[in-house]
């Protein structure tokens, strides 16, 4: 299964710019890795690793912006259309588990 979370945090005074740069710092020390500004990728072994990394993220969240989290499995991740420019990029690959761990 994957994870991926897309947020939108306020970031107009200091604090707010705090709370955001901590849950980004959050969500890189939970292993997720930057997929564009504001929406992060990670890897699980199942729905029970997702259900628990989801707890997480939610004792994480700021206490202001939006947070959204999606989930779907290794086949659909597959499936994802990648466009760089006007150019199309190779079908995204599962990582191996040698890789993650």
């Amino acid at each position: 299964m994957w994870v991926m979370v897309l947020f939108d945090l306020p970031v107009m005074n200091r604090a707010e710019r705090r709370a955001y740069t901590q849950f980004r710092d959050f969500l890189l020390d939970t292993g997720f890795e930057m997929a564009q500004f504001s929406v992060y990728l990670r890897h699980t072994s199942g729905k029970e690793a997702v259900d628990a990394l989801i707890r997480k993220i939610e004792a994480a969240m700021p206490t202001e912006g939006k947070v959204d989290i999606l989930q779907f499995t290794d086949k659909q991740y597959e499936n994802i259309v990648c466009l760089r420019g006007r150019k199309r990029n190779a079908a995204q690959k599962n990582p191996s588990q040698l890789v993650m761990f």
